[in-house]
């Protein structure tokens, strides 16, 4: 590669110095792949190892790829000297992996963990990661799995009743069923009695500054007058804002912090805030409540009520434990260990909460479960196994730094699953043609085909000869690519030589599979005998096709594997016609 000519963006030091690390990524990528290094899977991972590169990912793109295209060309020997680890280790970790040891487990009686999404959306492939490792690790440990419905904000990020039996079917695909479950809109008193104890402790505030004025103060690590006063004015001031003497943004419930705090996000951070219940009233509670917790009032308060001892989070809650320490300080509570895993994303899926209501309120998307997302309940459709997420949060682990992955990547650990099991089957949906095949010598065929090649169980076909000729769909696209003149095979039938393409017509040349050796094998189906088939393919529009009749005793929800083509799952069988959705190649 001529490297002067890459992007004056990309310099030669930074190149130099990821190099190394493409290489071993790559080695590692092409081993576990049988000898060949996958780029877009090595490009994910070097994003989310070197963030510093992220800028100008698109210009180290070719240098990832040559490299790729190197170390596919070595023996996997030489791939595995490349890891510094012997070629069999590195397969081993293709085995289940288990979790790294829970940090100060010791600590504690009971490992108890929680997962706490807010029930304003469905759950994604970002939101897997913390969820199963919390479940998973307190599973490991003999502890408590906790489900929190985190639905203290009716204005902006607004609870919606239909989300939190999503959320728990979802939690239920993945395994990770919960111990306990709690929902915050059902502890307000609990928070409001917290409240009142931190103002009579000294710990908390209730100000009334301009949120600029605060700000300007905050950055200047200045005190704002409210800060000072006794505790009766301040206590008077909290049941103000709850009984409604206060508007809606005119006050708000702070939590004394070190003013010198070099992150001024810290420093003396809002608690408690008003939101009016008569424009906002929430879906569950109503208009009961005007005073709602923010995020770091509430999770705090119910972490060390419900004994929570290992909290596994975003990467971008770092400064939230922050924060929380202040109140665990105040009370005089043991904050619980905190583990921060990066964000989990996938190339082209979109896991932005906001985009994914936005893009169904437009009709962009056809729903929660449109193929295009990367929301679980559109990868359970797709046919993705939650044990294929779950392998790939358990290669990830529990990292700080962000990870991108490629639906090839995912495709590649669902295969490996669904492989196995997945029958085969022949269906047509490439501009089918009739195939007329001259001197075929029997009146009728029953063919037998196996259902996976592992198995001994076999299906059935049946053709029969119209008048002189034998008929057949086909894919245009086979007869156009094996051409005129040229002998192929058609699967489990009989040998053939092309006569002509268009019309296609072709010569029956006999039955020996073994003289089809080297020639093009292609998938048929009767005429006649034949079921309609849907297709939703991956960009989530729908095909026609038709499929031999033998899929309709799969059930719903059963993973095939179209003979030549990729693996789907059956969203329905009944008469006639058969629904399929595509899973991956």
């Amino acid at each position: 590669m001529n490297w002067e000519n890459l992007s004056n963006s990309l310099s030669k030091d930074l190149i130099e110095a990821v190099k190394p690390l493409i290489k071993r990524l790559a080695a590692e990528n092409a081993v576990r792949h049988g000898g060949k290094a996958e780029s877009g899977a090595v490009m994910g991972k070097v994003a989310a190892m070197r963030p510093d590169v992220r800028p100008i990912i698109k210009d180290l793109a070719p240098i990832v790829a040559e490299i790729c295209r190197d170390v596919s060309a070595l023996s996997q020997g030489e791939q595995g000297k490349m890891v510094g680890e012997p070629v069999t280790r590195i397969r081993s970790e293709q085995e289940e992996r288990k979790l790294p040891p829970l940090p100060s487990r010791d600590r504690y009686k009971e490992i108890r963990t929680r997962f706490a999404p807010n029930p304003n959306s469905v759950l994604h492939l970002g939101s897997s990661r913390p969820a199963i490792l919390s479940h998973d690790y307190a599973a490991q440990y003999g502890g408590k799995f906790i489900l929190r419905f985190e639905d203290t904000d009716p204005r902006i990020k607004r609870s919606d009743l239909k989300f939190y039996d999503y959320i728990r079917e979802d939690l239920r695909w993945l395994g990770c069923e919960w111990d306990e479950e709690y929902i915050q809109s059902d502890r307000m008193k609990i928070y409001y009695e917290y409240a009142e104890a931190a103002i009579k402790g000294g710990s908390a505030y209730v100000c009334t500054c301009p949120q600029e004025k605060f700000k300007e103060l905050a950055l200047a690590s200045k005190a704002c007058p409210c800060r000072g006063l006794d505790t009766k004015e301040q206590l008077w001031r909290f049941r103000e804002m709850v009984e409604g003497g206060y508007k809606e943004g005119s006050a708000v419930l702070r939590v004394k912090t070190d003013l010198d705090h070099p992150n001024p996000a810290v420093r003396d951070w809002p608690a408690m805030r008003i939101i009016d219940p008569a424009s906002h009233a929430h879906p569950r509670v109503g208009s009961d409540f005007r005073v709602w917790p923010l995020y770091n009032w509430a999770s705090a308060i119910d972490d060390h009520l419900m004994g929570i001892t290992h909290i596994i989070r975003g990467q971008e809650h770092t400064t939230n434990a922050v924060r929380q320490m202040y109140l665990y300080a105040a009370f005089g509570w043991e904050y619980p260990t905190t583990l921060h895993c990066g964000r989990l994303t996938i190339e082209g899926g979109s896991l932005s909460k906001s985009e994914i209501e936005k893009g169904i309120r437009e009709r962009a998307f056809d729903g929660y479960d449109d193929l295009r997302l990367g929301t679980l309940v559109a990868l359970k459709r797709r046919g993705i196994e939650a044990q294929a997420i779950r392998k790939l949060v358990y290669e990830l682990g529990v990292k700080p730094s962000d990870a991108v992955i490629s639906w090839d990547n995912l495709f590649s650990i669902n295969r490996k699953l669904i492989d196995g099991v997945a029958n085969r089957y022949f269906a047509i949906i490439d501009s089918p043609v009739r195939l007329m095949i001259s001197d075929y010598p029997y009146s009728e065929t029953t063919v037998q085909l196996k259902k996976h090649p592992d198995r001994a169980e076999t299906r059935h076909i049946t053709v029969k000869k119209n008048g002189q000729d034998l008929e057949l769909w086909v894919e245009r696209s086979d007869i156009e690519r094996i051409g005129k003149g040229n002998e192929f095979r058609l699967m489990g039938l009989a040998n053939a030589v092309i006569a002509e393409v268009d019309p296609a017509v072709a010569k029956f040349t006999g039955n020996d599979v073994s003289a089809a050796r080297g020639k093009q094998h292609i998938h048929w189906l009767p005429i006649s005998d034949h079921l309609e088939l849907e297709l939703i393919n991956w960009e989530n529009e729908l095909q026609h096709g038709m499929i031999e009749t033998n899929v309709a005793s799969e059930q719903a929800g059963s993973h095939v594997q179209l003979e030549r083509k990729f693996f789907a799952v059956v969203e329905k069988a009944e008469a006639g016609k058969v629904k399929l959705i595509y899973t991956s190649a």
